[in-house]
């Protein structure tokens, strides 16, 4: 059995009406079974809902300095390869700033298991995007983050 803890739905995803939708089915038999509520319950999510959860996420090329569980997975998750390479943070610190003059709010995207020329790439072909569609793909890649850090959380539990 899995019991979830709400300050670690929290740090996987925050947005009230999620968290409070996945602890109640908690606990939960296997990870499966929580894997798949969680899903469901943030597919999708509310153009509010994302501007909520959006709140807590750091800008990508920025390394979070706080203690908090969020801040750890944010942390881990921005590790590449090529972390320092400047001409790639340089690229990433334009694009996040035309970003956010074009969308209002910070770009978001599962950074982890990207390089930073990936995520550079998804930045411009986004930057492209109408605004419903792009709102879209940050409720998916809210959803995705969120699963990752369940799983390191609770994926190995019986």
């Amino acid at each position: 059995m899995i019991d979830v803890a709400e300050s670690d739905l929290r740090a996987a995803l925050h947005v009230d009406r999620w968290v409070a939708a996945v602890a109640s089915g908690s606990p939960y038999a296997d990870w499966e079974s929580l894997r798949a509520r969680a899903s469901d319950e943030a597919t999708p999510l509310a153009p509010a809902e994302v501007d909520e959860a959006m709140a807590s996420h750091p800008r990508i090329g920025e390394r979070p300095t706080g203690s908090s569980i969020a801040e750890g997975f944010s942390r881990a998750e921005q590790q590449a390869p090529d972390v320092d390479d400047q001409h790639l943070a340089k690229a990433l610190a334009e694009g996040n700033a035309t970003y956010e003059q074009r969308y209002g709010r910070v770009f978001l995207i599962r950074a982890a298991g990207r390089s930073r020329a990936e995520i550079v790439d998804e930045l411009e072909r986004r930057l492209k995007l109408d605004d419903e569609t792009e709102l879209g793909i940050v409720g998916e890649e809210l959803r995705d983050i969120a699963l990752l850090r369940l799983e390191k959380l609770y994926g190995g539990a019986a």
